[in-house]
């Protein structure tokens, strides 16, 4: 049994857009003829590929034929620019999309994972350099470091930001370094909160001291959590004793928006070290004590010969390697 590869390049399209309309519209065709392409590829593989909802979902089997769409889209990519080819040269390709003119590359989707606050600081100044020597534009899926391997396995993303060390099956897997997390917050919040009278105007010079562990009063003061799924201020409570549940909390599902929302004195938080520096420097931040959490990250991708994949690899572990402890 072989799989059409223009079938396959039809269902990553639905996949990629969300709709069938917006796919249809990507590859130059009518709805009702993608919806065909699709259900004729079921019909040959015997199975459901797409969920069909908004968003479209790929189901387990359709995540098979999606990851080999975009494997052979990056591989032709490398083979032809090994030859010095254009990428697409004139009239429509096999999926009905035209091509772009003789002489221009058409930059090659790389879609990827990353956990917020690698996107928020030193991640898009590797994939600015990638893009401005090679012909690819980037769709980044942002998640929580401990799910984005999840994408691997799924099929989304060719690479992955991860806290993950094994290997995700048919993946390299190769170490960036570690993300320092400290307990911070504002003097004036310290202050309110604490119930000390002198908090304000002591903090900042106890601001290099650091704690055994973060003070009991934080029990009941107000933190802030990225999402529900971010559990870094959760253990720290949990490690120092406090009952994490007690705390009231403030979301804020933005990695920059995070920062300023401790750096305002909405509520304490766990904050990278190059997004507290500064502000720990000029005492408009402290830090509540308590041991750094230090978050590994590994970078996963596809394990397939490719030079563009490979240049991603290599751009985001220079970046890593000059910003990461």
């Amino acid at each position: 049994m072989q799989i059409p590869l223009d079938l396959a390049r039809t269902l990553a399209a639905v996949i990629d857009e969300g709709t069938f309309d917006a796919a249809a519209r990507r590859l130059r065709l009518t709805p009702s003829a993608v919806s065909q392409r699709v259900k004729t590829l079921e019909q040959q593989l015997g199975r459901v590929l797409v969920v069909r909802s908004k968003p479209a979902r790929v189901t387990e089997a359709g995540a098979a034929v999606v990851r080999l769409a975009r494997q052979l889209a990056l591989l032709e990519h490398d083979a032809l620019a090994e030859f010095g080819l254009d990428t697409e040269r004139g009239g429509a390709d096999d999926s009905g999309e035209p091509r772009a003119a003789a002489g221009a590359y058409r930059p090659v989707p790389i879609p990827l994972a990353v956990n917020a606050d690698s996107l928020a600081t030193w991640y898009l100044p590797a994939l600015a350099r990638v893009a401005a020597e090679h012909p690819v534009v980037f769709d980044l899926h942002r998640d929580d470091q401990d799910f984005t391997a999840g994408l691997l396995e799924s099929g989304t993303v060719m690479g992955a930001v991860t806290s993950q060390a094994t290997p995700v099956a048919g993946c390299l897997v190769r170490p960036l370094g570690v993300m320092r997390y400290e307990a911070v917050a504002t003097p004036g919040f310290v202050a309110r909160w604490s119930g000390r009278a002198e908090a304000e105007r002591g903090a900042g010079r106890a601001a290099s001291r650091h704690a055994a562990a973060l003070p009991a009063w934080l029990a009941h003061a107000p933190l802030v959590d990225f999402d529900r799924r971010d559990h870094l201020q959760h253990d720290a409570l949990h490690a120092a004793g406090l009952d994490p549940e007690r705390a009231p909390r403030h979301y804020v599902p933005a990695s920059n928006d995070f920062a300023n929302a401790v750096k305002l004195g909405l509520g304490w938080g766990m904050l990278p070290e190059f997004q507290s520096d500064d502000e720990l420097g000029r005492d408009e931040l402290v830090r509540l004590g308590g041991e750094p959490v230090d978050v590994p990250l590994y970078w996963q991708q596809w394990n397939l010969s490719s030079p563009l994949l490979d240049a991603v690899a290599e751009a985001l572990a220079a970046e890593a390697r000059r910003t990461l402890a």
